[in-house]
């Protein structure tokens, strides 16, 4: 007899599928009762695997729908100012962008305090849904000083990155940003952005990136898929004052 609990067993082998592709991402697994066939295990037993497999992860309970594989989440680096086609070509993956929309319209407090504006100041603003292989990854509010973005607004914008119309077309060097990253839930405008259920976990990054000068240029206001993404980062320890001497 093994000495592993059943539902081990299940878990196990479903996540083996998963790993050598048998059950790729966005897979519907077998109904519960095709599980206890296959396995010849009780219900509980089936509900169990499934409940370990949720919590690491691999798979996801759509309600109504069934249970599906979800993505690989993609790890990202935050260790230099980079745009979203840069991170996503430095993984091997394929970006593209949806735009949104794209108007003028008043900073609000927050808005023009990162612009360094004075609030009700126009500003343009530029929403597009990212995509890495086809799917929606992050919803991007970008605010730009009015002179500036309406250069940017007349571009392909989904095809061309603002980091690289700023730097390559429009003379404006990015020299560093000052990032904000909290936990959040989606919004509705944000959920049907990205396809998913409206209070949805997301990652909301403000990132306000600075030209020559330190005058900031690019306030943008990022929300990434909470379950598609992570984010790591390396810090160096401050020596302490008395190894210093």
């Amino acid at each position: 007899m093994s000495r592993f609990p059943l539902y081990q067993g299940v878990e196990s082998v479903l996540a083996g599928n998963i790993a050598d592709g048998s059950l790729p991402p966005e897979t519907q697994l077998p109904s519960e009762d095709g599980l206890v066939q296959r396995f010849k295990v009780s219900r509980t037993t089936v509900r169990k695997a499934i409940q370990n497999l949720v919590e690491r992860g691999l798979v996801e309970v759509r309600r109504g729908k069934g249970t599906f594989v979800t993505q690989p989440k993609i790890t990202q680096e935050l260790t230099e100012l980079t745009g979203f086609v840069e991170d996503m070509q430095a993984l091997g993956r394929t970006p593209t962008a949806r735009l949104h929309d794209k108007r003028i319209v008043a900073a609000d407090e927050s808005v023009a305090h990162h612009l360094a504006l004075e609030p009700g100041t126009l500003v343009v603003r530029i929403q597009r849904v990212r995509l890495a292989d086809g799917v929606a990854m992050s919803f991007d509010e970008t605010y730009l000083p009015r002179d500036l973005g309406e250069k940017v607004v007349g571009d392909d914008l989904e095809a061309e990155p603002v980091f690289a119309l700023l730097e390559d077309k429009y003379g404006t060097p990015l020299v560093e940003a000052e990032y904000q990253l909290e936990a959040a839930a989606a919004d509705p405008v944000t959920a049907h952005a990205l396809q998913v259920l409206a209070g949805s976990p997301i990652f909301l990054i403000e990132r306000t990136s600075y030209t020559t000068g330190n005058r900031p240029v690019d306030y943008e206001r990022l929300h990434y898929r909470g379950d598609l993404i992570r984010f790591v980062t390396r810090l160096a320890r401050r020596a302490k004052a008395s190894m210093r001497r």
